[in-house]
């Protein structure tokens, strides 16, 4: 194995009474099905990103001149040094993650807790603190000016109905360009939306919300969705697909990547001004709806059920924010 390889995915030979044996093309199967199902047990958004980063720390160590796997604990002290002045703390433990995970697939001796890795990691993290920054909220009258913009063309159809099922139900840009059309059923007050798999549900063992139908015709997610069902004239697949430069609509599901670009390209066309433009991310749909949640008086334990945090923990960061502006002490003094 090279540095520059990640860990490998063969078997090695099986030391038996006899010396060694290989295993039979029964056990290679096992093995493989083994593999397979490791490989769907992290989400695919973070594969990826595990990917990028190894390859960072794998460049890096070609650049200083270090072994990457296995990798000494003062060179991953080093490399987490180097982070400090281009990358957010954030970035810096995904990083740190994604060298751990390596060791660990490839067999290799990790410890987190070595002094040469947990001394600079807790150094720079001191020297970078700085406030968490939270995606900004876009509330209901942010959601209108955007969905305003959406035409009866087939991408502002599809559109749209994304926008408004991604407020409205609250998801995240994995769990919204995953739906399928088998997930979606009518009830009488709407829909019956089906989440397979989320971040917080990595089994998959699904979890069905509510989606009512909206007060108007043009933000109503029920009407959108239908109006882009006409359109797909498919009762299976995915829900939200890409449509092509024709107006033809694709059989492929959406990137997730491509949902940031359809906030941006709406926000643009709704002309939001440069600073709204730099606090955008389709997270701030998902914050916006427990926003609005808060300020209609939903109970907080209903909140969760429907955003489907794990923690309540979660839920009630976003909403004790939300809480000290609008119960400020500061307004009951008599200024």
């Amino acid at each position: 194995m090279t540095m520059h390889e990640l860990p490998p995915d063969c078997p090695e030979p099986i030391p038996g009474d006899e010396g060694v044996r290989l295993p039979s093309r029964a056990g290679q199967a096992a093995l493989e099905a083994a593999r397979a199902a490791a490989r769907d047990a992290t989400a695919y958004a973070t594969l990826r990103a595990y990917r990028s980063d190894w390859q960072h720390f794998l460049g890096w160590c070609d650049r200083m001149g270090f072994i990457a796997l296995p990798a000494q604990p003062a060179t991953v002290g080093a490399y987490i040094a180097s982070l400090e002045k281009d990358f957010a703390p954030a970035t810096i433990r995904r990083r740190i993650a994604a060298i751990a995970k390596a060791h660990r697939f490839g067999g290799h001796p990790w410890d987190a807790g070595h002094r040469d890795i947990e001394g600079p990691l807790r150094g720079v993290l001191r020297r970078l603190r700085r406030p968490t920054r939270k995606a900004r909220a876009l509330r209901v009258d942010t959601v209108r000016r955007l969905v305003a913009t959406c035409g009866g063309d087939v991408s502002g159809v599809r559109d749209r109905a994304l926008l408004l099922v991604a407020f409205a139900a609250a998801l995240r840009r994995s769990e919204l360009v995953a739906l399928r059309m088998e997930d979606l059923k009518k009830t009488p007050d709407g829909l019956a939306l089906t989440i397979a798999a989320s971040k917080t549900d990595q089994e998959g063992q699904g979890v069905t919300i509510g989606l009512p139908a909206g007060e108007t015709a043009a933000t109503c997610p029920v009407y959108a969705l239908r109006a882009w069902g006409d359109l797909v004239r498919h009762k299976a697949g995915p829900v939200f697909r890409k449509v092509e430069s024709g107006g033809q609509i694709s059989d492929r599901a959406l990137h997730p990547d491509a949902v940031r670009q359809i906030l941006r390209r709406r926000a643009a066309l709704a002309g939001f001004t440069h600073e709204e433009m730099a606090a955008l991310s389709p997270h701030g749909l998902r914050s916006g709806f427990i926003t609005e949640a808060y300020y209609a008086d939903v109970p907080e334990a209903d909140i969760r059920a429907h955003v489907r945090h794990r923690d309540p923990r979660t839920t009630h960061g976003y909403i004790q924010t939300e809480k000290r502006l609008r119960d400020s002490p500061a307004g009951k003094v008599g200024l």
